[in-house]
């Protein structure tokens, strides 16, 4: 028995992680396609007049004047009269995370993206061609800003939670090495809120336990933390003491997705049945899209209701049929809010999660002689919906809306420029 942990334990020491953190990445995606953000405080928040106005991101210039990520934009300005704000682009941002993954690619196929901005690298099969994990982790550091314009800092450690907060502890475009001789000395001062899966109510209740940082959390028996925080308790301690063996898993490896969800948090409240009914249509078809592309359908729907105290009220229920549908989606959505809500009392925001999922072809149901019309109906949605889709990937998400959608005030039509920013984005990814 103790030779098997010795193996295990050599097992788990052989192995070369790394977790690579773009800096300030929607920053600086922003920097590169736009230049003239270089060399100015900027930040990447969300839009004010949408009730989002927020810090997405910030560069270092920003963060100098203390502003940090999720604070509102007013109180950004405050801080920073000068500060140039840019509107996000998603789509640029995961296009630049992508040509940023194929990088990745070429040193190991053991790449598992965190975020559209973080993965983590199993490099041990590596060496033989680049070298130790710090020899790879520099001519990645070193691609990445050579071919995409944004930097990396990167963590190279012996598991996952080391490696990640490795790629933490010093940035930007840096390197840490956290090793079995030097954990302890790196790790252990950091405050326990530095731990992946800490949260603020974990890392309260472990204050109130005079458990401050991870060297006090090290020091903590394994049996008070479990009975104190059962599951969670003996994770952390697991964690702390480097005993992480979760492997980083292959494209292949990665399971299928659960869930499919869209929120949204409305321009102005949104207090009738059909105000109710548009903002989940818009939800629902963007989720039937992507559960399309996917080649799911959903048996379960969750609806999340938030009124304007931010007090949130959440349902779920299974479909009668599994679905793909926007139209199905959207009409049970609107059956839940029914049955957890009094229509007029006002909505800030709607998020409809799409669930227990299948594929495409699973599922199927048993017709009886009077469904024919039915499923012929249903058939043709099907078409009209698949055709929708074809429709937006060629000319854009914002080629074709219903007239709900773009008639509306509480902030679901897509911007007018939408598609010329899009096709700006692209053309300035392309001539890089």
């Amino acid at each position: 028995m103790e030779e098997k942990t010795k193996q295990s334990a050599k097992h788990i020491e052989d192995r070369v992680i790394l977790h690579c953190d773009c800096n300030s990445f929607f920053a600086s995606v922003e920097t590169v396609l736009h230049p003239e953000y270089r060399g100015v405080p900027m930040a990447v928040c969300g839009s004010e007049a949408d009730r989002h106005g927020i810090v997405l991101a910030k560069n270092e210039l920003a963060k100098a004047y203390g502003i940090v990520t999720a604070e509102t934009v007013w109180s950004a300005r405050q801080k920073c009269p000068n500060l140039v704000i840019a509107p996000p682009h998603h789509d640029a941002y995961l296009e630049f995370s992508r040509r940023i993954n194929r990088i990745y690619d070429r040193y190991t196929d053991l790449v598992e993206p965190f975020s559209v901005d973080e993965s983590w690298l199993d490099v041990t099969g590596s060496r033989a061609l680049f070298g130790d994990g710090l020899a790879i982790a520099e001519e990645i550091r070193r691609a990445v800003k050579k071919e995409i314009g944004v930097t990396v800092s990167i963590g190279v450690s012996f598991n996952k939670m080391f490696a990640k907060m490795g790629s933490d502890y010093k940035k930007p475009d840096a390197i840490t090495a956290i090793s079995r001789d030097n954990f302890e000395q790196i790790i252990y001062p950091l405050p326990v809120e530095s731990m992946m899966f800490i949260g603020p109510h974990t890392a309260a209740a472990l204050h109130a336990c005079n458990i401050h940082t991870l060297g006090n959390l090290a020091q903590t028996s394994r049996a008070f933390l479990s009975s104190r925080f059962g599951k969670m308790g003996d994770m952390i301690y697991r964690y702390v003491h480097g005993e992480d063996d979760s492997p980083v898993l292959s494209r292949e490896e990665r399971a299928d997705p659960k869930s499919v969800g869209n929120g949204m948090t409305f321009r102005r409240d949104l207090e009738s049945a059909e105000e109710i009914r548009v903002g989940l249509s818009a939800l629902s078809e963007e989720i039937a899209a992507r559960l399309r592309a996917l080649g799911k359908k959903a048996t379960t729907l969750s609806v999340s209701i938030k009124d304007t105290m931010l007090g949130t009220v959440s349902r779920q229920r299974p479909l009668s049929k599994p679905s793909a549908l926007a139209r199905e989606l959207s009409e049970s959505a609107f059956a839940i809010v029914l049955d957890a809500w009094r229509i007029g009392r006002p909505i800030r925001a709607l998020t409809v999660t799409a669930m227990n999922l299948v594929g495409a072809n699973e599922g199927g149901e048993q017709l009886s002689l009077f469904d024919e019309g039915r499923s012929e109906r249903r058939e043709r949605t099907e078409r009209l919906e698949d055709a929708v889709d074809g429709i937006r990937r060629r000319f854009g998400k914002s080629s074709i809306s219903s007239g709900a959608i773009l008639s509306n005030d509480f902030g679901l039509a897509p911007r007018k420029n939408s598609s010329a920013n899009d096709e700006k984005s692209k053309k300035s990814q392309k001539n890089r």
